[in-house]
């Protein structure tokens, strides 16, 4: 093992804190220097934040907290700047920091810029600061108030499902280009169209928001449909960093990776979770918790192995399930092949409701057990398609 190794881990998402947390097991007692940086102490349940934007409290877990006893040494504070061929880092208000083995992984953010107004005139669930903010705005809505849920995808069903049964008193519209719940079974979808009837959201499909004004977005066929508050959920876009570092980067700006999650361009560089551009013999994989937390349990272990002169296997993931919430009191559970196309099997009702709440928790529980024991992320491994 080679003593007293830099590794900077960044960004503590879902996938970077595993990486930390389970490379900090996997090389205890052997010198090995692990760093986390982030620009918030607070780990962020991307999860939950449809939770917070119908105001629920949850629990606060503050990453120095979660990496009590790992000896990982935390840096708060955002990345700036990024050098790879000195490998430093230059983060805000804590000066530069060196590496020998970089983690590269910045997770997604909203992307409100690709229509005019969404960045201004709508609330996201980029963070608990900006999702509390859209509770906030809630509250202040009289009765018979309209707000509108941008984008039909399975973040913003949930957000709309959340806020419906949490404010029954306001009228709840889901905007979506696409059908929701299209990814789904005949069955699973069936349900989720039910869930959406009795909680009295209205939806509107095959439309294309492409202004959105001070009280109202307009549509790509010229209607406008006016609302009380906003909250866009249309998809997300990845950290500038990278790209701006010179290291090599799809379109979309996530980092193109070898088989074995390395950078094609700075080995000393792996990437994970919604950072990284993963493709399987099956197909791309798309950020997900289910896909970034087995990326970082792979990225991790492959450290260990390298640093220890072992040879490294390709990765190899598949997926087993799209979990839904539909409000507290429901849920449903699509099972899937491993490139994510349905099965017949699906959950609904108070079963889905308890998988739902398992699958949400598990990440912390992982955390914690991480630190003693080498726990697996990984339920499904693509199988012959891998």
């Amino acid at each position: 093992m080679n003593d007293h190794h830099r590794v900077v881990v960044l960004g503590a998402g879902y996938s970077g804190m595993f990486s930390a947390i389970r490379l900090a097991h996997r090389t205890r007692r052997s010198g090995v220097r692990i760093t986390l940086v982030n620009p918030s102490s607070r780990f962020v349940e991307r999860l939950r934040m449809h939770q917070i934007a119908a105001g629920q409290e949850l629990a606060d877990h503050q990453i120095p907290d979660l990496l009590d006893g790992t000896g990982v040494t935390f840096v708060q504070g955002a990345a700036t700047a990024l050098d790879p061929e000195a490998r430093r880092i230059t983060v805000d208000g804590a000066g530069t920091l060196e590496y020998d083995t970089l983690v590269y992984a910045l997770g997604s953010s909203p992307d409100t810029g690709q229509v005019p107004g969404a960045d201004t005139h709508t609330f996201t669930l980029g963070s608990p600061k900006t999702a509390g903010r859209f509770a906030e705005r809630l509250t202040e809505i009289d009765a018979g108030g309209t707000v509108i849920v941008c984008g039909g995808g399975l973040t913003g069903i949930e957000a709309a499902t959340e806020i419906a049964e949490s404010h029954p008193d306001l009228n709840v519209t889901l905007i979506s280009s696409d059908e929701p719940g299209r990814m789904m079974g005949a069955k699973a979808r069936a349900h989720l169209f039910r869930a959406l009837e009795r909680l009295g959201i209205t939806l509107v499909t095959g439309a294309r928001v492409t202004k959105v004004l001070r009280a109202a977005v307009e549509l790509a066929d010229g209607r406008l449909l006016h609302f009380d508050a906003c909250l866009w959920t249309t998809g997300v876009k990845v950290s500038p960093l990278a790209a701006d570092a010179g290291i090599a980067t799809d379109d979309r700006g996530l980092v193109l990776v070898d088989a074995t999650l390395r950078s094609v361009s700075h080995p000393e560089i792996h990437a994970v979770g919604d950072a990284a551009a993963i493709r399987m013999a099956w197909g791309r994989i798309h950020g997900t918790c289910q896909s970034g937390l087995p990326t970082a349990q792979y990225t991790a272990d492959t450290i260990a192995r390298l640093l220890r002169g072992r040879a490294v296997k390709p990765f190899r993931f598949g997926y087993f399930h799209q979990p839904v919430s539909l409000g507290r009191r429901d849920a449903v559970i699509q099972f899937t092949h491993a490139d994510d196309t349905p099965v017949r099997l699906h959950l609904t009702g108070r079963a889905a409701v308890v998988y739902k709440e398992l699958v949400s928790g598990s990440p912390l529980q992982t955390y914690r057990l991480s630190k003693h024991l080498n726990v697996t992320t990984i339920v499904s491994r693509g199988g012959r398609g891998a």
